[in-house]
């Protein structure tokens, strides 16, 4: 019988499971990694605009919370969906089936139920490291560091802007809106930024390919 090894990192070199390129850990791993996505993608939304914890209980006349845009969890979120639905559009191409509606319930779904045929192809390694990539990626973002908090901002998405954003909301004087700007000026309300930068990472990347 031949046996084929892992090609995962590990410690010690481990079998390949029967009918896969990967290990029976390596499959557990992953596809606990993938089941866990949903919620995880689901609790983080939480943490896309949380409130400033308090340092003292008792309110200092005058102090005010303010508002922060955690950029890293919209990060962590766009690259859950995308990197999901460039495995489904794999496995949907060579299967000759269609690929889900653009959904992380969705898309983790279709990629559970045909992950067996997934773990026997040979960039079943690449997808367990992004999927557990991702899953460390958000569990970060749910349960930051203090400096990850406090984070500096992003270049600014409008083409050519040499802007940097500012990633704690401002309200607007006459509206009252929470809105996050960029240092040479570009405004957006906090839900035209959650819509706004999925669409444009999906741009860039059909510029890339």
């Amino acid at each position: 019988m031949e046996f084929h090894i892992c090609p995962r990192t590990h410690a010690k070199e481990l079998h390949a499971a029967t009918g896969s390129v990967l290990c029976v850990p390596c499959l557990r791993q992953l596809e606990g990694s993938l089941r866990a996505l949903p919620g995880l993608y689901e609790e983080s939304l939480h943490q896309v605009a949380p409130i400033a914890r308090r340092v003292h209980r008792t309110r200092v006349s005058g102090s005010r919370s303010k508002d922060h845009l955690n950029l890293s969890v919209l990060d962590a979120r766009c690259n859950i969906l995308a990197v999901l639905e460039s495995w489904s559009e794999f496995v949907a191409e060579k299967l000759g089936t269609d690929v889900p509606i653009r959904s992380v319930p969705g898309l983790t779904h279709f990629l559970l139920r045909h992950l067996s045929w997934l773990a026997a192809q040979p960039p079943a390694a690449d997808f367990a490291d992004e999927i557990d990539a991702l899953r460390l990626e958000i569990l970060r973002t749910i349960d930051p560091s203090p400096s990850e908090l406090q984070a500096p901002g992003r270049e600014c998405v409008v083409e050519d802007c040499t802007g940097t954003i500012n990633a704690s909301a401002q309200r607007g004087a006459n509206t009252g809106k929470r809105s996050i700007q960029c240092s040479s000026g570009h405004t957006w309300e906090i839900h035209e930024w959650i819509t706004l930068r999925p669409l444009v990472e999906r741009r860039r990347k059909a510029v890339s390919a």
